[in-house]
């Protein structure tokens, strides 16, 4: 799943595709892990997590939130990142699981929140696409 870290000002942005849209916002949330710490320890728990939204720019929005909460409430880092995407009922759906590295095994720089700014999901040739600018 591949992701690359963009320079933005103060901020940082990740640009992140795979063949689905789960596989691009897995590889999207790995992108923030990145943002936040260069080496990651093979330690730490898997955790699930599923969140629901009315669009899939604003379920990654809430999803990449979610992961932030959990580095926040857990004190982990969430790495590794699996994530299915569906769209049930008109609403979107993303079930997906991290392993959770504490954050007393890292050296971590804070990311803030990811933003709406600049934010896209789009279908390509190949998958999906996905930019993200987060407030370091």
């Amino acid at each position: 799943m591949p992701f690359t870290l963009r320079s933005h000002t103060a901020d940082v942005a990740v640009e992140a595709t795979g063949g689905t849209l789960g596989e691009t916002f897995a590889a999207t949330a790995d992108g923030l892990a990145a943002a936040m710490c260069e080496t990651v320890p093979d330690e730490g728990e898997r955790f699930d997590l599923r969140v629901t939204a009315e669009s899939v720019e604003a379920l990654l929005f809430d999803y990449l939130d979610q992961l932030i909460y959990e580095r926040d409430v857990r004190s982990v880092l969430p790495v590794r990142n699996d994530a299915a995407v569906t769209e049930e009922d008109g609403e979107w759906v993303v079930e997906a699981s991290a392993r959770g590295v504490p954050l007393a095994a890292v050296t971590a720089r804070e990311v803030k929140a990811v933003t709406y700014s600049e934010m896209a999901v789009e279908s390509t040739p190949d998958g999906w696409r996905a930019y993200v600018v987060f407030d370091v």
